[in-house]
């Protein structure tokens, strides 16, 4: 989807959405946004970013890994400000359904359990111990999580979630330390699937138009 994150949603660029979450939360002593589109950037300043920073050509690919992403973000945002964050949040533009208290109870979940990363997910509406499967080279099929004894209803399989790509929660240790999406002690914030869509097509577009039209009601 070219430009999604300009994409109008609700009466707003959809990056707007989050920019005014962010904002309302009461959370954040700075509120960055990267991108290595000159429109992009501007949009968010009109929005209420305080900063934005522009992404090097190296980060602005397609296989670019988004906490390498972050990171840079991270830092170039302490040099301009001339501060060293101890809580990072990334809020994904794709994700305007959350509500502002989600972001606040991710950032109280990670602060109050003491952990160095909380990421939000949503109950998984397919299992991998029973209905998600996976091609073999042969073209064959299997279950992508196999046990013995086979899982043979749903209601037996141990509970899986979607991440849904909406609130990221780091201390500043834990987000430089990782040498993995995921560090030891990283906790799961559960959000409800009506604030867990993440906006990957046309079809996700409209139904996240349709909700927010109805919650605006």
């Amino acid at each position: 989807m070219p430009d999604k994150n300009l994409l109008e949603i609700a009466g707003k660029p959809l990056l707007a959405h989050s920019l005014e979450q962010a904002r309302d939360s009461g959370l954040f002593t700075t509120i960055a946004v990267s991108s290595d589109s000159p429109r992009i950037l501007d949009i968010a300043m009109q929005w209420g970013a305080d900063l934005v920073v522009e992404r090097p050509a190296a980060l602005a690919t397609d296989t670019a890994p988004k906490l390498q992403v972050i990171e840079h973000a991270v830092e170039s945002s302490e040099l301009l400000v001339g501060e060293r964050f101890d809580t990072l949040v990334d809020l994904d533009a794709t994700a305007p359904l959350r509500i502002v208290d989600d972001i606040r109870d991710a950032v109280e979940f990670l602060e109050t359990r003491g952990v160095s990363q909380v990421i939000t997910g949503t109950p998984a509406r397919r299992s991998p111990y029973f209905n998600v499967v996976e091609l073999g080279r042969d073209g064959t099929v299997r279950l992508v999580v196999e046990r013995e004894p086979p899982v043979t209803r749903r209601q037996d399989a141990p509970p899986c979630f979607d991440m849904n790509a909406s609130i990221y929660v780091w201390t500043r240790e834990g987000l430089f330390r990782r040498r993995h999406p995921f560090n030891p002690d990283t906790l799961l914030f559960v959000m409800p699937k009506e604030r867990s869509i993440d906006i990957d097509s046309p079809l996700d577009a409209k139904i996240v138009r349709w909700l927010l039209e109805q919650r605006d009601r």
